[in-house]
């Protein structure tokens, strides 16, 4: 069954109801992890869009699919990264385009509000500096929830590789969050 799904996913020869099947059966899961990266659902879409662009657009000698989930997933996680990548080039944003800050409940306080945001830009930055793969895992475990052992089943490896990678990855951001914040964390 394995081998069939391979070869009707092969690039170049994957007729548009069966794109279509595919984009059905995973675009909200595409979309979830694309949000999760870049923060907004703008450029979620964008990400979503831009992966089966590409998925439409993968030519003949590009190998066969065999796990779609784990493609795809990998794909919106690659394409958001670029997104973010790309924001951070381009920071400077003129005051006039700013929407104006309308009154806050009482329950939310400013300072607090503008200090989550600052750190969820900060880990955006810090996933994007990360290696595809490495972001990839991290966004599994930590945005999504996966255990080790469904990670590494999805991106193909084992779950000691998985286990190894996050704890690593996890305190190379916990030193470089210090680090950002002055060594006061």
């Amino acid at each position: 069954m394995k081998a069939q799904a391979a070869m009707a996913l092969e690039p170049g020869t994957l007729p548009a109801t069966e794109l279509e099947r595919v984009f059905r059966d995973h675009y909200a899961a595409v979309f979830r992890a694309a949000y999760r990266i870049t923060g907004n659902s703008t450029d979620a879409e964008d990400a979503l869009q831009t992966v089966f662009l590409r998925m439409l657009k993968r030519g003949p000698a590009a190998d066969p699919v065999d796990n779609m989930a784990s493609f795809l997933h990998r794909s919106a996680v690659n394409a958001a990264l670029d997104l973010v990548r790309a924001r951070q080039t381009n920071r400077n944003v003129p005051l006039d385009d700013l929407k104006p800050v309308l009154a806050e409940a009482a329950q939310h306080r400013p300072d607090r509000l503008q200090a989550a945001s600052e750190i969820r830009e900060w880990l955006r930055g810090a996933l994007a500096r990360l290696s595809p793969r490495i972001a990839q895992m991290f966004v599994l475990r930590f945005f999504e929830g996966k255990e080790n052992p469904e990670i590494a089943r999805l991106l193909n490896t084992t779950p000691g590789t998985v286990a190894v990678t996050l704890s690593r990855t996890r305190d190379r951001l916990e030193r470089e969050f210090r680090s950002y914040l002055g060594g006061v964390a």
